[in-house]
């Protein structure tokens, strides 16, 4: 079954790319200092692309400050 590729920063998904190492928070999202160290230690341990949940205005709220930690950290 052939899918159609995305594009999710400088990863591919889908459309025949390779395999991309995946993985999704166990946090609560509105707790970005806890997020953000979540998702660099899945970086450091090899995940392209990790995964967070938005499911309530306070996650949502909480990315802005989550990507940055990231960015600091260089990720």
């Amino acid at each position: 079954h052939r899918t159609v590729p995305v594009k999710v920063g400088g990863l591919t998904v889908g459309g025949g790319a390779p395999v991309a190492v995946q993985s999704m928070t166990m946090t609560d999202t509105a707790d970005a200092v806890s997020t953000a160290r979540q998702c660099i230690e899945l970086a450091e341990a090899g995940s392209e692309l990790v995964r967070i949940t938005v499911n309530l205005p306070e996650a949502a709220a909480a990315v802005p400050e989550i990507k940055q930690r990231m960015l600091d950290a260089g990720c």
